[in-house]
Parts: C-alpha cells; structure tokens; sequence
C-alpha cells in the first residue's frame, strides 16, 4: 500500500533534475553569454587558424597557428581602429552639435501642421527621449567599465580552439560504441557546421552593410556617412529588428542632413531586398534556413527574455534546435525502417 511507483518516481527525479538545471542556467546567464560568446568568436578566428596551421606543417600543436592567427586579428583591428575610428567620433559629435538645430527646424516646420491636441503629446514623449540620453550615456560608461571582457573572450576562444578536438574525443567517449553515439557524432558535427555558416555570414554581412552605407552615404553628401555605416554594419548582427532600426536612422539622419529622401528610401529598399533575398541566403547556407515567422517569433522572444543578448543569439539557438530535432527524426525514421526489414 504503501509503495512507490518506480515509474513515476523516475519522471519525478528528472523533472526536478530539469528544473535545477533551467534554475542554474538562470542564475549564471551571465557567465554562460561570455562563454558563448567566446565559442561564437572561435568559429570566426577556425578558417584562420586551420590555413596557418596547414602553411607551418600541422606539426603536433596548433598553438604557433592560433598565436600568429591572433596577431594578425589584433593587427587588423587596431589598424581599423586607427583608420576609420577617429573619423567615427569626429563624425558623431559633428551629429551631436547639428541635430539640436535640425530638429528646431522640424518642430518650426511641421508647428503648423500638427493639431494642438496633439502638440502637447509630442512634447511630453520628446522631453521623455531627451530626458534619458543622459542614462543610455551612462550605461554606455559602465559597458566601457567592463571591457575586461575584451580581453577574457578571447582568452577563451583561445582555448576552445586549441583544446576543441580534446573536449569533443572526451564528450563522445562518454558513450558506448553503437547508433546513440553515431547519432551524437551527428549532431555535434551538424551543429559545428551551422555555427561556422552562421558567424562567417554575419561578419560579411556586416561588413558588407558598412561598406555599402558608407560608399553610397559619402556619395550623396551626408556628412556623417562613416558614423552610420558602423552603427549599421553593428546592427547587422540584431536579426529583423537591427536593419530595420538602421535603415531609419540612416533615412532620417541623412535625409536631415542632405535632403535627398527618395535616393536614399531607393537605395535602402533595393539593398535591403538584394542583401535579404540574395547575399544572406547564399552565405548563410542550407544549414541556417528558417521560417521568417519563425525569425520574428525568436527575435521578439529573445529580446523580452534578455534583451539585445538574446535577440542576438535567437537565431542560432532556433538553427541549433532544428538541427538536433532534424537528426533526431531521421535516427527514427532509419530505426522503424530497420524494424521493418527484420
């Protein structure tokens, strides 16, 4: 009578296991994000890393191959830096002196054209916007206190580069010989493919994004062409939400600041169609296809469960998923299918 069902002792024990470990990821998101972080940047320095090791001889260690890939990758940056970074804040705080005075012009054109009971609405949310450019500036001073993860990322990517091949042996010794490990070999090799498309798609991508706002911005006369090219190539990383938010800002900002508003609402429209319907599918590859619903549905959820983090890492996580419910169904379908033969 008074026994206990093995069973559903059993559902019991891995429920409260689950939970526990849902509760734990909870508690050390943060720490998991920098990590995550770092495995994404590994993915990015891989094609590097492989062609230098070939170039030395492949000789037992790619520590040499990983030491000179880093070299060169902090090179390239700080020469970028140096090249396009003071051009960015001269640019900025030209924007930050003008925009005062565009938009004065604004209010003193459309004054006539707005109803007085709306008048005191646009006000009240302008004063709101106005009001708390002085918090986004400083959270933007506590983010540049916390650039000590530019430093441990990398540190971290170090390691999984050169330690990537050990971890995965000691994860796939873990099981026995047979279909349950050939089906984990699958999927860890699926889901390697799908992050190296990802993150090499979404660094051509960006910079693809830079290069054309700037070029086509220069060309129009927008004074700031430079600035809103690298806040749009950055945006390029947010899926859906980030070069839409781009695409505003540089047609706002730029039709302000130039007046030419049908050149660039033309050339946003045909290099978002170009960069969305031929570029992006090309680079990104068969392994990263999702429903643009299902794109929305992850962007959107991702940013009401952690913010911009988690808009950023939606997609990967839904190509993740589809790649291990993928081979999961298709260990199904074979093992039905050898039950069927026998």
């Amino acid at each position: 009578m008074l026994g206990v069902d093995a069973r559903a002792a059993r559902w019991t024990w891995t429920a409260a296991v689950v939970l526990l470990a849902l509760w734990l990821v909870y508690l050390l998101r943060s720490t998991l994000f920098l990590f995550i972080l770092a495995v994404l940047f590994a993915y990015l320095l891989a094609p590097l890393v492989n062609v230098i090791d070939r170039l030395l001889g492949g000789k037992r260690t790619r520590t040499p191959a990983l030491a000179l890939a880093y070299v060169l990758v902090v090179g390239l940056v700080v020469l970028g830096a140096t090249q396009i970074g003071s051009r960015v804040v001269q640019q900025a705080n030209l924007l930050a002196k003008t925009f005062p005075n565009t938009f004065k012009g604004w209010e003193a054109t459309f004054q006539d054209k707005v109803p007085d009971s709306m008048k005191d609405d646009i006000t009240k949310r302008v004063d709101e916007v106005v009001g708390s450019i002085p918090g986004y500036g400083l959270r933007f001073l506590a983010l540049l206190g916390n650039l000590i993860y530019v430093v441990i990322i990398p540190v971290l990517a170090f390691l999984c580069l050169k330690d990537g091949p050990l971890m995965k042996a000691h994860i796939m010794s873990l099981m026995e010989p047979g279909p349950q490990r050939q089906l984990l070999d699958n999927i860890l090799a699926d889901m390697d493919l799908v992050l190296a498309h990802y993150m090499r798609a979404l660094v051509l991508l960006s910079a693809a994004t830079f290069t054309c706002y700037s070029i086509f911005l220069t060309i129009v006369g927008v004074p700031y062409g430079i600035l809103l090219g690298v806040l749009a190539g950055l945006l390029e990383f947010i899926p859906v939400v980030g070069p839409i938010a781009a695409g505003i800002m540089a047609l706002l900002v730029g039709g302000a600041a130039s007046g030419h508003w049908i050149p660039l609402l033309i050339f946003l429209v045909v290099f978002r169609m170009f960069q969305d319907y031929v570029v992006s599918p090309h680079l990104m590859g068969h392994g990263v296809e999702l429903h643009p619903l299902l794109v929305l549905f992850g962007v959107f959820a991702g940013a009401e469960l952690a913010g911009v983090a988690g808009s950023f890492l939606s997609v990967p996580v839904l190509a993740l998923a589809r790649v291990l419910y993928r081979r999961i169904y298709q260990a199904r379908q074979e093992s039905q299918a050898a039950k069927l033969a026998a």
